[in-house]
């Protein structure tokens, strides 16, 4: 019996990619291997993130990195050390953080639900910026000179969610934010691939930067990765790793952790609700290794034969099929299935029967409202294709 079976649960076939509500990548098994050895023997954790750091440090440039338990983990762990630093006063009292700078400037337009980790640290946002085109108001973005004009002394760090159309670009508000010597957080959590990403740390100088670790790197799905200044990775990792041991005993490895700079041992901190494993870690370095050396573009070719078989299968229906890819042959090809706007059964109803089949199929929904729907094949193997295909020609049909 299957695992899923046996717990009661019809397991799907995931047309929608990498998204946590459905379990996230398919881990490749070089890693579910890692994760299976790391679980039979034991390691002291700031032993392995500090070897795990090296290795971020090798793929992303940055001085230094840490695992996470998710890219919102590490938002909340990268707030919080550009928060304290080495402060073990500030430590003990976050989230309640109006006695020492607490404030992140952040674009309007850069916010979202997820930013909801940052403030669980104790931040508060100070907004800035319109975005005006999408308002129907005007021709501008946010700027970068609004950022300089929001910073006050209660001011501790900038907020900015990057992606390929973000503004202002990262590399001025990171050069606005430096000459008041104030860090910048980067929000990257699903800018990968392209792979040049994991170089943000270095290309544009931003202080701190989060991925997740279970989508294109498809390590565990509950991972992510922070990566950046040294100083900032060893107060983020204060404040998630299991502090309870005795001072003299306690031997941090100095390149990630300068015991000297603390005046004592911390408390758990903020963090302590974010830790991750053994197996985690292992096996989130071991992903990001074949994702910094894997051929992505041979994989999408396999990826686009999928997609050209679920097309196939729509010959003959009134839906109109087109393969979205990208100049960078690294991303994802994606289908997008057009229903026909007289057609008897709309985009949002095929999605649902789609949920409701035998064998539970998951289609990408973000383009509903358009009448479209979006098969990302990530997860899917060519058994797979042929059965969303089936499925959604019937539905149509």
């Amino acid at each position: 019996m299957d695992v899923y079976d046996s717990l009661g649960v019809s397991p799907i076939i995931n047309a929608s990619g990498a998204v946590t509500r459905l379990g996230g990548a398919p881990m490749p098994a070089t890693v579910l291997e890692a994760f299976s050895e790391a679980a039979k023997q034991w390691a002291p954790i700031e032993q392995l993130q500090a070897a795990a750091s090296k290795m971020i440090a090798q793929v992303t440039g940055a001085e230094a990195g840490l695992v996470s338990s998710g890219s919102a983990g590490a938002l909340t762990l990268g707030a919080a050390a550009i928060m304290t630093g080495y402060d073990l006063g500030r430590m003990e009292q976050l989230p309640h953080a109006d006695d020492f700078p607490n404030e992140f400037v952040v674009a309007r337009e850069h916010r979202s639900g997820y930013d909801h980790a940052v403030r669980a640290a104790g931040v508060r946002f100070v907004e800035v910026g319109f975005n005006e085109i999408v308002a129907g108001a005007g021709v501008r973005r946010t700027e970068a000179w609004e950022y300089e004009a929001a910073f006050t002394g209660k001011t501790a760090g900038v907020l900015y969610t990057y992606g390929s159309h973000a503004h202002p670009p990262l590399e001025e508000v990171v050069a606005m934010a430096h000459n008041h010597n104030l860090p910048v957080l980067v929000d990257a959590a699903g800018e990968l691939p392209p792979r040049a990403n994991l170089m943000l740390p270095t290309i544009t100088g931003a202080n701190l930067v989060a991925f997740s670790g279970g989508k294109a790197i498809r390590g565990p799905q509950s991972t992510g990765i922070l990566c950046g200044s040294r100083d900032l990775i060893a107060a983020a990792a204060l404040q998630m790793l299991d502090m309870d041991d005795h001072w003299d005993l306690w031997e941090p490895p100095a390149e990630f952790i300068d015991k000297q700079k603390l005046k004592g041992m911390p408390r758990h901190g903020i963090g302590r609700a974010l830790k991750v494993s053994k197996e985690e870690i292992v096996a989130l370095v071991t992903a990001l290794a074949v994702f910094a050396s894997s051929d992505l573009a041979s994989k999408n070719e396999t990826h686009r034969k999928n997609l050209e078989l679920i097309a196939d299968a729509l010959h003959g229906t009134d839906a109109t099929c087109e393969l979205i890819e990208s100049d960078d042959h690294e991303k994802l090809p994606l289908l997008e299935i057009q229903a026909a706007p007289h057609a008897s059964t709309s985009a949002m109803e095929v999605c649902r029967a789609l949920r409701q089949n035998t064998q539970p199929i998951y289609v990408g929904h973000g383009k509903l409202e358009e009448g479209k729907l979006v098969i990302n094949p990530m997860c899917l193997d060519r058994d797979d294709a042929e059965i969303v295909g089936l499925a959604i020609a019937r539905e149509l049909g």
